[in-house]
């Protein structure tokens, strides 16, 4: 069948611009946490204390993800926003308020059971920290890891309620300020590093409690901002513990569903910090500096257009030709900046790197090992992209189990394939390949988990595929279209390509600030040339833009 034409049917416009403010909020704060991240590179490098402070964040992340914007995306706003549609406004008050009691009932005792298990939770997360001691190792990361754990908890059920009314903003169509709130969380990171650390004097054990400190401060601010434009909003809005309401039953009933979904990607994330507490020292944080770079074109670009359509497919759910429209037109504006970013991070990913964290403590083979780390998983970036869209419409017609399904596969073939992978690669040093400077301990075994991830990826995507064609037959992916964006993608990195050879002696940095432009610029030049309608919509708004 035929793929169905960009321009149609006619959807609402703003559904466009309302990803641009989601994709704007997400880049405040993702710059923001790159600015962090240097801080930390600067502090701890790849190192011990960079492993704890990942591992730390690891604990609470998990609360956080099971509970926070993937849950209440896929069954609180459904059903929250079908009642705005209805004009049912005191109804979803009502909803919204038996949900932030729900939500803050389960928060305070998981947070309240992470502080007291603090260090069975550190031992299940990176079991490799516990002979540290009895090695003789400079860091106990073991010890320093169940101290800051405990600082991190409190702070996840913060983001969960933050999720909350992240859920309610997007159901009323506003986008930026939600997606903007983590600026002041990672402000709060780098405040405390910064205070701190400005005096040359303190240790690394005192800079990595107060980046943690900074942290739990930041989670408060992440949700209190939020408070007022959500008090405007929310009518009849009164904290219920109850879940006798039918719109509050109809969510509850979503959540076991999602809550496995999420536990099943969970899962997949343990397993990485697991399998690489085992490895050489610094395996854990160059999979988190990687990882970093990783979810950046994720988030805004998959995750700007699904949180963007989200609402808009629930509400429209019936409208199986909408439907379709929205879907094509999801996943085509995903791949348009996904597939280049993908490109450009196998390309260009070591001045990246080296530009974003090669500071202090991070040198050259740390900026080699990362750098291999992000093209492990940028292999696998479209197909993540691609499916975070699709898996919105199984959200949107209130299906959560079947992502669940599809995340549980793709977590055993990325567990099959880390083993192998991890255990062959660690036995290589960079230092004997030329890589890193003599006597560097930083081992490859964290590329084996980064390229198993990126497999499994494509794994989950096809397993997608197959299911929406069972469910909708008609729907046919813009394939011809995402293959000329690969070749405006080869077209554009061919003349940046040759630039950074030419230029490799400058300063990464530099170096970046260079390439980068060049490489943007001739991707929506080829594109433009190869007919793409997302390159023409776009070189129109920077035109418009530049003559306003």
């Amino acid at each position: 069948m035929s793929e169905p034409a960009a321009d149609a049917p006619a959807i609402a416009p703003s559904s466009g611009r309302r990803a641009v403010r989601v994709a704007l909020g997400i880049l405040s704060s993702r710059l923001l946490g790159f600015v962090r991240d240097r801080l930390v590179a600067h502090f701890f490098g790849v190192g011990a204390h960079a492993d704890v402070f990942r591992t730390a964040l690891r604990g609470p992340n998990l609360l956080q993800n099971l509970l926070g914007e993937g849950t209440i995306s896929a069954t609180f706003i459904p059903v929250y926003s079908r009642l705005l549609r209805q004009g049912r406004e005191e109804d979803a008050g009502r909803l919204a308020g038996a949900v932030f009691g729900l939500l803050l009932a389960a928060a305070a005792g998981l947070t309240l059971i992470g502080a007291l298990l603090a260090r069975p939770i550190v031992a299940l997360l990176a079991p490799g920290f516990l002979g540290d001691a009895a090695s003789g190792a400079p860091v106990d990361r073991f010890a320093l890891a169940v101290t800051t754990v405990r600082i991190m908890f409190p702070m996840a059920g913060l983001l969960v309620l933050s999720a909350w009314a992240l859920g309610v903003l997007n159901s009323h169509r506003r986008f930026f300020l939600p997606y903007f709130a983590p600026v002041l969380w990672n402000a709060a990171i780098i405040a405390a590093l910064v205070a701190v650390g400005s005096g040359g004097a303190a240790s690394r054990d005192r800079l990595l409690i107060a980046a943690c400190v900074g942290a739990l401060v930041g989670g408060g601010l992440q949700f209190a901002v939020q408070l007022p434009l959500v008090a405007r909003l929310v009518r009849g809005f009164r904290v219920s513990f109850s879940a006798g309401d039918s719109a509050v039953r109809e969510t509850l009933r979503g959540f076991v569903p999602v809550v496995a979904a999420r536990g099943v990607v969970q899962i997949g994330a343990y397993l990485d910090g697991f399998m690489a507490s085992f490895l050489a020292v610094g395996a854990v944080a160059a999979l988190g500096y990687a990882q970093a770079l990783y979810v950046l074109p994720i988030s805004l670009f998959a995750m700007s257009v699904a949180a963007a359509e989200l609402p808009e497919l629930a509400a429209e759910a019936e409208e199986r030709h909408l439907l379709l429209a929205r879907l094509v037109r999801g996943v085509r504006r995903t791949a348009f900046w996904i597939l280049p970013a993908a490109v450009g991070y196998l390309a260009f990913g070591l001045p990246i790197v080296g530009a974003l964290y090669r500071t202090g403590s991070f040198g050259g083979g740390e900026n080699v090992l990362v750098y291999l780390v992000l093209a492990g998983y940028s292999l696998g970036l479209v197909a993540a992209g691609v499916s975070r869209v699709l898996a919105s419409f199984f959200y949107a017609t209130r299906d959560p189990r079947t992502p669940s399904r599809v995340a549980g596969v793709r977590v055993l073939v990325s567990a099959g394939l880390s083993v192998p992978a991890m255990l062959l690669l660690d036995r290589l040093r960079l230092a004997d390949l030329g890589l890193a400077e003599a006597g560097s301990g930083l081992r490859l075994g964290a590329v084996g988990l980064a390229l198993a991830s990126g497999v499994a990826a494509w794994v989950e995507l096809a397993r997608l595929l197959r299911v929406l064609a069972t469910r909708l037959p008609e729907l046919a992916l813009p394939w011809a279209a995402l293959a000329g964006m690969l070749a405006a993608a080869l077209a554009g990195a061919l003349p940046a390509g040759l630039a950074w050879w030419l230029l490799r002696p400058l300063p990464p940095a530099v170096l970046a600030a260079l390439v980068l432009p060049l490489y943007g610029l001739g991707y929506l030049g080829a594109a433009r040339a190869l007919g793409i309608p997302e390159a023409r919509d776009w070189l129109h708004h920077l035109r418009s833009r530049r003559q306003a």
